[in-house]
């Protein structure tokens, strides 16, 4: 997953260089032709800016990797350090256009932006997906305000910083006698019939007509029931499929 997730940043990366802005918490290389012991790496400040050998601090958040790479060359030459300095700024870590996904989603963790990949669809999709315990809406937290988007109604434009976290959804439990036990999402108007199908059945040895249900009462307490294949299912249901009697 950190090859997979590395090869992305470095990709983005490259295309970013050639029509982005460096950004604040962005990590750079300078390189000075010829210098080789200027060469420096610095993360870009709060404040926009990078301290180099030398020159001190210069503010680079907000232009090119050539805009910088000039201005600091400038540097060097209006300090009389360098007579015609050749100076190279690359990109080494991309966190301003960088998004936290998180939750309940195939591969949490940080994901690149760029013109074409900067919708909320489009980096789920990255993150492998919504898994099927998950919601049918994301919480997207900006500059510490947290807003709610519906994930099936429409798409929406992510900013560098933000975090996405895709909440578990309501859920039934079911066990026993069926293929695939587990936790699964609960849908509208369920029923048990539906939730057993979700689980992948009964096995051979599993019935129908032995169903259990374990649900939370009004006070809080466990209560098992015999359950029929038309009841309906509500969250936190535990269904259990007992075997047949033969």
């Amino acid at each position: 997953m950190r090859t997979c997730l590395f090869a992305i940043l470095f990709l983005a990366g490259t295309a970013w260089a050639q029509s982005e802005r460096l950004g604040i918490g962005d990590a750079i290389r300078v390189t000075v032709f010829q210098q080789p012991d200027m060469t420096t790496e610095a993360r870009i400040s709060e404040k926009g800016t990078v301290n180099l050998p030398l020159i001190g601090e210069q503010k680079v958040a907000g232009k090119s990797n050539a805009e910088a790479g000039k201005q600091i060359a400038t540097a060097f030459k209006d300090g009389k350090y360098l007579k015609d300095p050749q100076v190279q700024v690359t990109l080494v870590t991309l966190r301003s256009r960088q998004v936290s996904v998180l939750g309940q989603v195939a591969r949490p963790g940080l994901y690149p932006l760029d013109d074409t990949s900067d919708g909320l669809k489009q980096v789920l999709a990255a993150a492998g997906g919504v898994i099927p315990t998950g919601a049918d809406f994301a919480t997207v937290t900006r500059k510490g305000e947290p807003q709610r988007i519906d994930i099936m109604s429409r798409d929406f434009k992510l900013q560098g910083g933000d975090t996405v976290y895709i909440e578990r959804a309501p859920v039934f439990y079911i066990y026993g006698e069926v293929t695939r036990a587990g936790a699964y999402r609960v849908e509208p108007n369920m029923t048990v019939m539906q939730a057993i199908a979700a689980g992948g059945g009964i096995t051979p040895r599993g019935s129908d007509r032995r169903l259990k249900m374990r649900r939370n009462g009004p006070d809080g307490k466990v209560v098992e029931s015999d359950a029929k294949l038309s009841d309906a299912v509500r969250t936190d249901d535990v269904i259990y499929v007992k075997e047949a009697l033969f």
